[in-house]
């Protein structure tokens, strides 16, 4: 009774995930064509989790187990570097576009991390996998529509660049067995540190016209539900129902997403497009379900 009821739950939150990071993705594409600028969104997100997570950083001492070399690297996968090719790949690209060459990329370039580095072996899933997630990414970069610019393509190129980060990360904080804590303590509170000065003195800013709805919208889904509610939420669906298991969930973030920028943003695909997102559901499924995943 315990392990079904703990499977329902690890189940609930990765179902939460997934409308948690599709709506993200939305909320990044309408802040990246306000009038804040990439740098001001990045100042959000490392400013907010930092106030936000500063007394549980401070109660459990992260840094007592990471060495500098350790803090060094998982600061700068998850540093400014990385949100900017984020930011920066939504003022050229539609969401459906970051659903499949971010979320796309990662259990693609996490396989491939690991299977290079610390010799992960690939199983013929994985392997038909990878090819459904690659013709996706060829469909999408063919689809033409009245409402994708020509030049998406240079947000494509942000948004593959920004996985390649994050699945470094994703791979590192595997392999060294990275906590909760060491995590918040690297990517919010140092990168807040570090990021925030050269953003007051030296980075352009957008017109601020008050704590508006969209303004705060930002505040909230930038700075806490992927930083801190969607980490969390990770590691608890992770716990009660495997790390395999709650990356497949993952695969609904490019469809779902898709969907709500066409009900909010009016954003549109063509043919090749709606393809390109049917395949990559499945792909990711495959790739992050492997026999010997638990």
């Amino acid at each position: 009774m315990n392990n079904n009821r703990n499977t329902l739950k690890g189940c609930l939150a990765a179902c939460f995930v997934i409308c948690l990071w599709s709506t993200w993705l939305v909320v990044s594409r309408l802040g990246a064509q306000s009038e804040l600028t990439i740098f001001d969104l990045a100042a959000l997100r490392y400013g907010v989790s930092c106030v936000v997570t500063f007394p549980f950083v401070i109660y459990f001492k992260p840094w007592k187990n990471l060495t500098l070399l350790r803090t060094t690297i998982l600061t700068g996968l998850l540093g400014p570097f990385y949100i900017f090719c984020v930011f920066g790949g939504f003022l050229y690209a539609p969401v459906a576009h970051g659903g499949i060459f971010l979320n796309g990329s990662l259990p693609v370039l996490t396989l491939l991390f690991g299977t290079i580095f610390f010799a992960h072996q690939v199983s013929r899933n994985q392997i038909f996998g990878l090819i459904l997630i690659f013709s996706s990414s060829i469909f999408a970069l063919q689809d033409v529509s009245a409402n994708t610019a020509e030049s998406a393509w240079k947000g494509d190129i942000l948004f593959f660049v920004s996985a390649i980060f994050f699945s470094c990360y994703l791979t590192l904080a595997r392999q060294w067995n990275i906590s909760m804590m060491e995590v918040l303590f690297c990517s919010s509170i140092l990168n807040c540190l570090i990021y925030l000065p050269i953003w007051i003195w030296f980075l352009p800013k957008g017109l601020f016209t008050g704590f508006s709805s969209d303004f705060l919208l930002q505040m909230l889904y930038q700075g806490i539900m992927p930083n801190v509610v969607g980490l969390l939420l990770v590691a608890y669906a992770a716990k009660n129902i495997g790390s395999a298991a709650t990356a497949a969930f993952l695969a609904g973030v490019p469809p779902l997403s898709t969907i709500i920028a066409f009900i909010f943003l009016h954003e549109t695909l063509g043919l090749l497009g709606w393809v390109a997102i049917v395949l990559i559901a499945p792909g990711i499924v495959l790739v992050a379900i492997n026999k010997k995943s638990v």
